[in-house]
């Protein structure tokens, strides 16, 4: 299935405007576990090998497929890419390695044991608790992996100010996630204040990150629709037979595992974020 793309996605230039002229396709390095979409079915995997002709992918469920590389025939973040191999040290490439790969919560794979280390001075903010712990339960190897602290925002009324005192900069990247980023909210407009390089505001759709969760884990086929006005959590607890909000999310989020739980928009908001923050990490 393709994935749904915000209509908002704010970067250091404000709200993204469709453009109407031709840009560079911007080269990316087929690392081992890269999550790739393929631009013409759609199917989406991890990286298990790249060389010059094609490029093998294994989707969630195991199943490999290979396909032709050229420019512009995958995407990564929902953004159009010349996938190459990765550079060996001898000047070659490296093909990769016909092995099963291992598979962190969130789909990565898996990195070598490392020693701990010290937090880097990149952040990625949620607005709340609630949005942390997903985050945590599905990202938390690649977090702690990269270093990378999430805090919560408690609400993003005060988002300008939030981002002036933590004073972004090439080398303190700001990632923002918000809820309901769509067209006329008060999320989009908070959002397109924010007119810095070093800081990516994104988002997914729905009014609360419960919403995003996929309502199979608590075998529905929907989530009730709560109306406008009415406290969206107590309205969620209440008419899916919960004692109160707490009873709610305590059954809601143990029913999380990994990003499978999760709608798209969301997994997609996140590895954005995760790639802003950790650029310098990129292979350029």
């Amino acid at each position: 299935m393709r994935s749904r793309r915000s209509r908002f996605e704010v970067t250091g230039k404000g709200v993204l405007a469709a453009g109407s002229g031709r840009r560079a396709i911007p080269v990316r390095r087929a690392s081992p576990g890269l999550l790739v979409e393929v631009a013409s079915d759609g199917f989406v995997g991890a990286v298990v090998a790249c060389d010059e002709r094609q490029v093998t992918l294994e989707d969630r469920r195991g199943r490999r497929r290979t396909f032709g590389r050229s420019p512009g025939a995958f995407l990564v973040d929902d953004v159009a890419v010349d996938l190459r191999p990765v550079p060996t040290t001898d000047g070659g490439t490296d093909a990769g390695v016909d092995a099963p790969l291992g598979r962190t919560a969130s789909g990565s794979v898996p990195a070598a044991q490392r020693a701990a280390r010290t937090a880097r001075a990149s952040r990625i903010l949620v607005e709340g608790i609630h949005d942390a712990e997903v985050l945590e339960t599905v990202w938390g190897d690649d977090l702690r992996a990269a270093a990378v602290v999430v805090e919560p925002l408690h609400g993003a009324d005060d988002l300008a100010a939030v981002v002036q005192r933590f004073g972004p900069a090439p080398h303190r990247r700001l990632g923002i996630l918000l809820d309901h980023l769509v067209d006329g909210s008060k999320e989009s407009r908070l959002a397109a204040m924010i007119d810095h390089p070093d800081v990516l505001v994104v988002g997914h759709p729905f009014v609360d990150v419960w919403a995003a969760i996929d309502p199979s884990v608590l075998d529905r086929a929907a989530w009730p629709e709560v109306p406008r006005g009415e406290p969206y959590k107590d309205g969620f607890a209440r008419r899916l037979g919960f004692a109160d909000r707490h009873e709610a999310w305590r059954a809601l989020s143990a029913r999380v595992r990994t990003w499978d739980d999760l709608d798209r928009s969301l997994i997609h908001a996140v590895e954005r974020l995760l790639d802003h923050v950790t650029a310098e990490d990129q292979p350029r």
